[in-house]
């Protein structure tokens, strides 16, 4: 009985077995089974057509942020700071006063040139009439000559001595302008250097502040050497634009290539180009690092999205769509202008890429196209 009982037992438990195997079998023939349809149909696809536009020839660059003009306020006197007319940072206009400075010396010493002029017209006026008076007695020989003369010679040095007075007398007047410190040109100037209650001497290497131009600027930056004759000649056509872009901020600056330095560097093989921002938001700031868009012209060309290209061993590709199979294309990508690729060869006006999706592609795979491009192509004009 016990031999029966174990032989019972083993055959139920090789059955059961059995069966599981068969149920775990059964969902992976099916799925099996199903694969090849599933590997037959048409992959979901992005597309887009190639169009042939005008674009720009633009170059890259890292460019500076530099003011026109930059101007560091030094005094021309010795003395005082007794006010200072401005807050730190702010926006000041040419001729604005900016500081005022102790002259009070100056001030004496004008008033004291001021009596030395009065005396030596009084002194000229007698002389004046010494001479009219030796002039009338010599015509009747009731004098020598010579009272005429030292007459003469002493009026003389009077007239010299007030030119004298009157020269320092404008000296002092110059030096007394001096103690009120104005902006000579328009812009933002920086925090004081000295506050009021300093003595301020002419010799010092700190200047009180400094006032930059903002409006306009320049952007400064370099190109290779190899890029300067179709710089030359955009810039006597007027087409030499920039677009200066701020990191972070999403708005670039447009201005105007201005001068090509008239050296290039011997070491690096870069020439120096300079720009005319208007900057009247004062977007652009000072001594800031800005990528620089130099635009050169603007030429015919066929694009297509940057994200068409592939890039393999054999160099870029893109998959082509004709009559719903995706075939692969080589093409050489000139250059990339924002989010489009220049294509010099490879791809014509009116060909359909696929711009999302190439991962699940192959070469002769059949897509379900959808996108700009998935229609039927228009038909170009004559020419194009």
């Amino acid at each position: 009985m016990s031999k029966r009982a174990w032989f019972l037992g083993a055959t139920v438990l090789v059955l059961a077995g059995g069966a599981v195997l068969v149920h775990d079998k059964w969902p992976a023939e099916r799925a099996a089974a199903q694969a090849p349809r599933r590997a037959n149909g048409p992959v979901p696809v992005e597309v887009a057509r190639a169009v042939r536009k005008k674009v720009p020839v633009r170059l890259d660059a890292l460019g500076t942020v530099t003011p026109i003009a930059s101007v560091a306020l030094k005094t021309r006197v010795d003395t005082t700071i007794t006010a200072v007319h401005f807050q730190d940072g702010a926006r000041v206009q040419k001729g604005e006063l900016l500081f005022t400075l102790d002259c009070r010396v100056i001030e004496a010493q004008i008033a004291q040139t001021e009596g030395a002029v009065a005396r030596d017209k009084a002194q000229l006026a007698g002389a004046m009439r010494d001479v009219t008076r030796y002039t009338s007695l010599v015509a009747k020989q009731a004098t020598p000559t010579v009272n005429l003369d030292n007459a003469k010679t002493q009026a003389d040095v009077y007239r010299a001595a007030i030119k004298s007075d009157e020269g320092l007398l404008q000296n002092l007047h110059v030096q007394r302008s001096f103690c009120n410190v104005k902006a000579p040109i328009s812009g933002r100037i920086s925090a004081a250097n000295v506050k009021v209650g300093n003595f301020v001497r002419q010799a010092d290497t700190t200047p009180m502040a400094t006032i930059n131009q903002m409006a306009p600027v320049y952007v400064s930056f370099t190109i290779p050497q190899k890029n300067l004759p179709a710089l030359r000649k955009a810039l006597a056509a007027k087409t030499a634009r920039i677009e200066a872009i701020i990191p972070g901020t999403p708005k670039p600056e447009d201005g105007q290539v201005s001068m090509i330095e008239n050296t290039v560097d011997p070491t690096t093989g870069m020439a120096t180009v300079r720009a005319t921002m208007p900057n009247k938001d004062e977007g652009l700031w000072p001594g800031t690092l800005v990528s620089v868009d130099l635009t050169l012209r603007s030429e015919e060309a066929v694009v297509v999205p940057t994200n068409a290209i592939e890039v393999s061993q054999s160099g870029s590709i893109v998959f082509v769509v004709e009559n719903g199979v995706a075939k692969v294309r080589h093409v050489k990508v000139e250059r990339q202008v924002g989010e489009e690729s220049v294509i010099s060869q490879g791809l014509k006006p009116g060909d359909t890429v696929v711009t999302e999706g190439q991962l699940r592609l192959r070469n002769g795979s059949r897509v379900a196209a959808r996108g700009s491009g998935a229609g039927p192509a228009k038909p170009r004009r004559a020419g194009s």
